[in-house]
């Protein structure tokens, strides 16, 4: 039987942590910030760590379980 293949999508958007969770990126980075204060544009910068409701689906797609 052939590997499985990774969502490609997926792939591009998370990455997995060392401890074995799934990490994604904030959003709302792109456009129309002007209306936002400088610690949350500062925050929106950083990376989180997926919710606990998504992250086996998450790492399922990634291929990792």
């Amino acid at each position: 039987m052939p590997k499985m293949k990774s969502n490609r999508a997926a792939a591009k958007r998370f990455k997995i942590s060392g401890t074995g969770k799934a990490i994604r990126r904030k959003s709302n980075l792109r456009h129309g910030m002007v209306a936002d204060s400088r610690g949350t544009k500062r925050k929106k910068g950083s990376s989180v760590v997926v919710a606990a409701a998504d992250q086996a689906r998450v790492l399922r797609m990634l291929g990792q379980r």
